[in-house]
């Protein structure tokens, strides 16, 4: 791996968790905790004071600093630690188009505070209806969560999108969902905001705790009897078609392109270290697994963790700049495989897993 070139980089410490546990998560499944402020303190100076042997200036020049990777705005004092963060980063606090559906469906409070932030849309993750939602998000009542937080995200003027992952446990269950965006006038009212409904559907990456649902990914003759509807909506906003292809297609167009690197998990646009409750450190580059740590903070140091990174020293790295896509795909590949993926990379993440879990036995 080239050095580390961009000086702007992001550090996100794992604070409170995750409420769920879903069976779809390319980060898996931590155990929860609850860090005080001053380990987001402490996390920040030690990469703002950071300098790199040889140097005398601060290595890393801008910051960013968020209190959560998984769930946002979990952890009860949620506007403080937003304060917090904005203090912290160089450019002040960044916010995605991501909120806590498990608070919006407790606080009251909370979509109007998201609002005031200039929130404009939320993603909310559909798997199906009723039981079929509460299983894949891990936890009870998640299906009347996403129902009640899509209201009161529109009660405050924010747009919410609907997300659908393509597995065979939603197909039979696609066309109740497409009555209830008519049943809640989601359009209209969406519409009534200045906006366009946006819903989408597409088959999970095989990432993390995905890799366990892989038996749920559907052939294309199962997804024939999609909604029309759904299924332009979708190539309108992912801007791709075909929507998934077969494995064994993606593995002849593996096999027939020219090998990159790094493959599979592009270099961010902004590196982003991700810490543990127990200060282990990950990068944005690949998931939680074990041969993607890059160290531990407190033992390594942010110059242990650097120089791990740019040497390529987690399993991780050394496939993704050391091993060429085809050879992954010839060990692991099924070239009469009917499963249906987004693209090669998705394909190429689950024949990295494969190959690094034989790699430690």
């Amino acid at each position: 791996m080239p050095a580390i070139v961009s000086r702007d980089v992001a550090v996100a410490l794992d604070m409170f968790g995750c409420p769920n546990r879903c069976r779809h998560c390319y980060l898996g499944h931590l155990p929860n905790g609850r860090m005080a402020e001053g380990d987001l303190r402490r996390l920040a100076r030690m990469f703002r004071d950071y300098v790199r042997s040889g140097e005398d200036a601060p290595f890393f020049n801008r910051l960013t600093v968020f209190s959560w990777f998984r769930e946002p705005d979990y952890g009860p004092d949620y506007s403080t630690l937003y304060t917090l963060e904005n203090e912290l980063s160089t450019a002040g606090a960044r916010r995605f188009e991501l909120l806590s559906i498990w608070r919006l469906a407790r606080d009251p409070g909370y979509a109007v505070w998201a609002r005031r932030l200039q929130t404009d849309t939320c993603q909310i993750s559909f798997f199906g209806v009723g039981e079929t939602q509460d299983w894949f998000y891990g936890r009870r009542g998640a299906w009347q969560d996403c129902l009640k937080a899509t209201e009161r995200l529109l009660d405050v003027g924010i747009k919410p999108r609907w997300q659908f992952f393509l597995t065979r446990r939603i197909l039979p269950e696609i066309d109740t969902l497409m009555h209830l965006v008519e049943r809640m006038r989601l359009p209209r009212r969406v519409e009534a905001l200045g906006g366009t409904f946006q819903m989408f559907i597409h088959p999970p990456g095989p990432d993390g705790a995905a890799r366990h649902i892989e038996h749920l990914r559907p052939t294309p003759d199962e997804t024939r009897a999609l909604p029309a509807d759904l299924v332009e909506a979708s190539r309108a906003y992912l801007g791709r078609d075909p929507l998934w292809q077969t494995e064994a297609d993606l593995l002849e167009q593996i096999r027939t392109t020219e090998p990159h690197y790094p493959h599979t998990y592009a270099y961010p646009e902004r590196l982003c270290f991700y810490v543990t409750r127990d200060w282990d450190v990950y990068s944005n580059m690949g998931t939680l697994d074990p041969w993607w740590r890059l160290g531990n903070l407190l033992s390594d140091g942010v110059d242990g963790i650097v120089r791990c990174f740019e040497r390529d020293g987690c399993p991780g790295l050394q496939v993704v700049y050391h091993l060429s896509p085809r050879d992954l795909a010839r060990r692991y590949g099924d070239p009469s495989g009917t499963r249906v993926y987004s693209n090669a990379d998705d394909l190429l993440a689950l024949y990295l897993a494969r190959h690094c879990e034989l790699a430690r036995t």
